[in-house]
């Protein structure tokens, strides 16, 4: 079937987020795909097919990284299925215990499905697991393995159709995703609490560089940057600051985020996670920018240029400030970041 190739995660919160809760793991999500669907209040949808290749990790990876930062980030435990389409990631969710994943890559759904059984199917009311369970039909396999007509004769052509089709492991929905944001977020939550300014330094300028390619890559510029610190107690502190002009450029946002971090003093403050976010977004194609008479800064912009088209070609990477050379965090810039 045509969804067999796409990757679709469902992640069921352990915990109602209230209504800031729920923006900011929105916000997060978002961060590692644009096509995030809220399904019920505890429990969102991501298609991560396009997402693979920029974090270049693969699919259960992906979704372990998503419960992590959950857990991390603001205390919600989780529980996440893999597969091919919705249906399938919504049954094996359920199929999780809270913080661990199922995934259930496309070859391997049918006999997945087969035997659980047939009130597991999304839509399988109490009516109709009755009327099949007094014709023997208890599994979700001996459902598909029934006539059509046997089966249109039980419950009607309509229904007959859906349950068919769901007993296959058939679900063409896809993830709708949410209106475009008007901002970017990016985040790292790091290996152990870290107390050296050094280390918050090579953090910030890393979420900045994620930041500056993630904007290039959607053509849009931030007038707006915001910098929150996330300590070992779970308070937080923020600074914001308006750009004196819209821009995408890494270096221009590495300076205004490493400000922020200055203006918030840390010194040897015990930091579990960093979140930058980027507000004010406008189309680039629309922004102005000041020219600059510095040979420099023109050199850089022309760098910059030629960096992302590598990326783009060769992954996230193929190239990386040289100051997070030696970064020994749990990931890279540009596959540990949302």
């Amino acid at each position: 079937m045509t969804t067999d190739q796409r990757h679709i995660a469902h992640l069921h919160l352990h915990a109602v987020p209230d209504e800031g809760q729920h923006a900011d793991t929105i916000d997060l999500l978002t961060g590692i795909t644009p096509h995030v669907q809220t399904v019920s209040p505890d429990a969102v949808q991501l298609d991560l097919t396009s997402a693979l290749r920029y974090f270049d990790l693969p699919p259960y990876d992906l979704v372990q990284l998503a419960q992590l930062r959950l857990m991390a980030l603001y205390g919600i435990e989780s529980s996440a299925g893999l597969a091919a389409n919705r249906m399938l990631a919504t049954m094996a969710a359920d199929a999780s215990a809270p913080g661990h994943a199922t995934w259930v890559p496309a070859e391997r759904a049918a006999a997945w499905l087969r035997p659980r059984p047939v009130t597991g199917l999304p839509g399988i009311g109490r009516a109709t697991a009755t009327t099949l369970g007094k014709y023997g039909l208890h599994s979700i396999g001996q459902v598909a393995d029934l006539p059509a007509v046997t089966l249109q004769r039980l419950l009607g052509a309509g229904a007959a159709r859906l349950l068919a089709e769901r007993a296959q492991g058939h679900d063409p929905r896809p993830v709708t995703p949410l209106e475009p944001a008007a901002h970017l977020v990016a985040d790292l939550v790091l290996d152990r609490d870290c107390l050296d300014p050094e280390g918050h330094h090579r953090a910030v300028l890393g979420l900045a560089d994620h930041i500056g390619q993630r904007l290039r890559g959607e053509s849009q510029v931030t007038g707006r940057l915001t910098l929150t610190v996330r300590y070992a107690d779970r308070s937080s502190t923020t600074r914001t600051r308006a750009l004196p002009e819209p821009t995408n450029h890494s270096p221009a946002l590495a300076a205004a985020f490493l400000g922020l971090l200055a203006a918030l003093g840390l010194q040897r403050a015990r930091v579990r996670a960093f979140v930058a976010r980027a507000d004010g977004l406008l189309p680039a194609d629309g922004a102005h920018r000041q020219l600059s008479l510095d040979p420099g800064d023109t050199r850089a912009r022309t760098v910059e240029k030629a960096a992302d088209r590598a990326r783009r070609r060769f992954g996230p990477r193929a190239l990386h400030p040289a100051a997070l050379a030696d970064d020994h965090r749990r990931r890279g810039p540009g596959d540990s970041m949302s």
